[in-house]
């Protein structure tokens, strides 16, 4: 069995998969994980012992020890994902490959397993990546920009009357909050669009795969070749967690 976790700006989440699919999968705010009782393991509460164990984390130094305490007590060696040059189908070209984000990383591995062609790979959380992987699996670079609640927050911090409520998307907003919420999702969506119009111009017929916590009701809005994948990341975690697998049998 393995255990894959992503914690990520503002959750943490986490599976446990077989080898063939997942058999749980939950998710916590960081807020929620950091006050975890000192009793209850929130790892180990349906499994046992773990065969293998991998992590992406950037969420910080503070998430970094609670994995370590929660992680400590199965005698798996953990693996802490970094992006490399070139590993798993994939070939990293960040100025500096490190320090590419290894939550970024792993959607790139997953995306190439289950797509041949090249894709436009979008995580859409708290900030939203969208990034450009070819057809032979390099992956050419991509855009960060903040999801569409930070979005909606950043209004209301700085501004003096937007409030912070729950609006609806409008095709001509006719309230402050439905405006918010209108003008959040257009520049999500037109931040992807516009990025996949310059990869279309690189590759062919790109397909867009969207995952992350905002992904079901990004890709509500787009118009290109497109699917939305529930667990890109820890999808990717897992298989990377087999192939290490593999290479030491």
């Amino acid at each position: 069995m393995i255990l894959a976790i992503d914690a990520g700006n503002s959750r943490v989440k986490w599976g446990w998969h077989d080898g063939k699919t997942w058999t749980s999968i939950a998710t916590v705010s960081l807020i929620e994980f950091a006050a975890s009782s000192d009793h209850v393991n929130p790892f180990s509460v349906t499994h046992a012992d773990p065969e293998r164990i991998i992590i992406s984390n950037v969420a910080g130094e503070g998430a970094h020890h609670l994995l370590v305490n929660w992680t400590s007590i199965f005698d798996a060696e953990t693996l802490w994902l970094r992006a490399e040059a070139e590993r798993y189908g994939v070939r990293n070209r960040y100025e500096r490959p490190e320090q590419l984000g290894p939550d970024r990383w792993a959607a790139l591995v997953a995306a190439r397993a289950i797509h041949s062609g090249p894709c436009l790979v979008v995580n859409s959380g708290t900030a939203t990546t969208v990034d450009m992987l070819t057809g032979d699996g390099v992956f050419l670079g991509g855009a960060i920009l903040p999801g569409a609640e930070l979005m909606r927050f950043v209004l209301h911090e700085h501004t003096g009357r937007l409030p912070i409520q729950d609006g609806d998307y409008r095709d001509a907003p006719r309230n402050t909050a439905d405006a918010i919420e209108t003008g959040c999702r257009h520049a999500q969506a037109g931040a992807v669009e516009r990025l996949y119009r310059v990869f279309r111009d690189l590759e062919l017929n790109p397909l867009c795969i969207v995952s992350g916590g905002a992904g079901q009701s990004l890709v509500d809005q787009l118009s290109m070749p497109r699917r939305y994948v529930e667990n890109l990341v820890l999808d990717g975690l897992a298989h990377i967690a087999l192939q290490e697998r593999s290479a030491v049998k």
